[in-house]
């Protein structure tokens, strides 16, 4: 345990930030969990929907500094190729 006061603060800190960083990424992981459920369903419109706010709290999270930028975009880039070769499968099944 901490002796010093400004120890003490540090501690106090971290375990505020320590929260705050769970929290961001509970939301980050269930968005994510939200657009493979979605990549399970089939449906692209749906996909594209959850792809949205996965992004909007992917990028919160990089600005915030929870996760890297490049780790964000990646992600978000993952996402969409799938998503892009979700649409692309119906259209080359009716060719």
């Amino acid at each position: 345990m901490p002796h010093t006061d400004s120890a003490w603060k540090r501690l106090r800190k971290s375990e505020k930030r320590r929260k705050a960083n769970r929290t961001t990424m509970k939301g980050v992981k269930v968005e994510t969990k939200a657009v493979t459920t979605a990549f399970t369903a089939g449906d692209p419109a749906k996909v594209a929907d959850a792809m949205k706010s996965a992004a909007s709290k992917l990028d919160k999270a990089a600005a915030r500094g929870v996760i890297h930028k490049n780790k964000a975009a990646r992600l978000k880039s993952r996402m969409a190729k799938k998503l892009k070769n979700l649409k692309d499968k119906p259209a080359a099944a009716k060719a």
